[in-house]
């Protein structure tokens, strides 16, 4: 096993990242390297486990890897982790539209950010529970945000002048996702607008417009389901892992519970309708709470008691273990999920 201290390097690392790049973690999961890690960022190698590691001579294989899951190199498996950060969303406008946008948004994990140049809608949007609120023109506000990979740009201004700027802005930045509501001809409009003013055509057609699912959608509320229904469409595509939450980070890099000792333990593969996705992660400390979940049930029960015995006998420090859903014992559990998952787990 890695020293603690080893792990704590790694994690502050991540803790610090530069969210606007491509951060890869690797790690070995079976024979003699198992545990072996590596991080790489944009592909550059920012951590590695001890002095040396067979990830090292993989190094150009590992940066071309793309999302979540596992490969095979050389027959060595191998755990890519794309680690995720928490998707922010930029709401440019906080009208009538944007409040039920705000708060869906808000309980499903996202950062949100409201543009509106008018000091009562600003107080709306405030009310409403965005995290953020820039009370400026549009202009000016748009040019205070940095693009990034997990950004996402929701245009519900009130006129095309404004969605003119917002849109002409947002598209010149990187971005998980733009989508700008109006009619046909409104958005048209703006976008002819700024095709003339020297923007590729081909990058405003990647725009999400008339922006949300096709429900049928009449009121604010049934149109910030259709808005948020199309956004984790489009999320969910890219296959990064959850967000390592301040929590977790918090034990990880030894600020919290430095003496105590615990187990990491991450999807690494699922096939059926299992609970999670790959890439979740739940903490185990010895004393058997935890902090995050890989689904709950017997499933998660089952993986907690793995974690309590390999740090009661210390003869496991890294092992892969397969959980079931899909027999007849894990019916009589009450696993409904009908799948199987392979968890990683690691003592630190």
């Amino acid at each position: 096993m890695r020293g603690l201290s080893d792990s704590r390097e790694l994690y502050q690392k991540i803790e610090e990242r530069d969210r606007g790049r491509k951060n890869v973690i690797a790690t070995v999961l079976e024979g003699e390297h198992i545990g072996e890690k590596v991080y790489l960022s944009n592909g550059e190698m920012q951590w590695k486990s001890g002095t040396d590691t067979v990830l090292y001579a993989y190094q150009n294989r590992l940066k071309e890897q793309q999302g979540t899951g596992l490969v095979d190199i050389e027959g060595l498996r191998i755990f890519c982790e794309q680690v995720g950060n928490q998707p922010r969303m930029v709401i440019c406008g906080g009208g009538h539209v944007s409040m039920p946008i705000i708060r869906l948004a808000k309980s499903i994990g996202f950062q949100v950010t409201v543009l509106e140049d008018r000091p009562l809608f600003a107080d709306h949007a405030r009310t409403a529970g965005a995290d953020e609120v820039i009370c400026e023109a549009f202009d000016k506000a748009m040019d205070g945000i940095r693009g990034t990979t997990d950004i996402y740009f929701v245009i519900v201004t009130r006129g095309h002048r404004y969605d003119a700027m917002c849109l002409k802005s947002a598209v010149m930045k990187e971005n998980a996702y733009i989508g700008m509501m109006g009619s046909r001809r409104r958005v048209g409009i703006v976008k002819d607008q700024l095709a003339a003013d020297g923007i590729p055509r081909e990058e405003l057609e990647k725009v999400h417009t008339p922006i949300g699912l096709s429900i049928g959608a009449e009121t604010p509320e049934e149109i910030a389901v259709s808005v948020m229904a199309e956004i984790i469409q489009v999320k969910n595509r890219v296959k990064s892992s959850q967000e390592y939450t301040k929590e977790m980070l918090e034990i990880l890099t030894g600020r919290k519970e430095a003496q105590t000792k615990k187990v990491l333990t991450v999807i690494i593969s699922r096939k059926g309708s299992a609970p999670r996705e790959i890439g979740t992660k739940m903490l185990v400390l010895e004393d058997g709470t935890t902090v995050g979940t890989i689904g709950g049930g017997c499933a998660e029960a089952e993986i907690i008691r793995k974690s309590l015995l390999m740090m009661r006998n210390e003869d496991c420090l890294q092992q892969v273990a397969k959980v079931d859903m899909t027999g007849k014992e894990a019916e009589d559990a009450g696993m409904v999920c009908g799948g199987t998952i392979e968890v990683y787990m690691e003592m630190l």
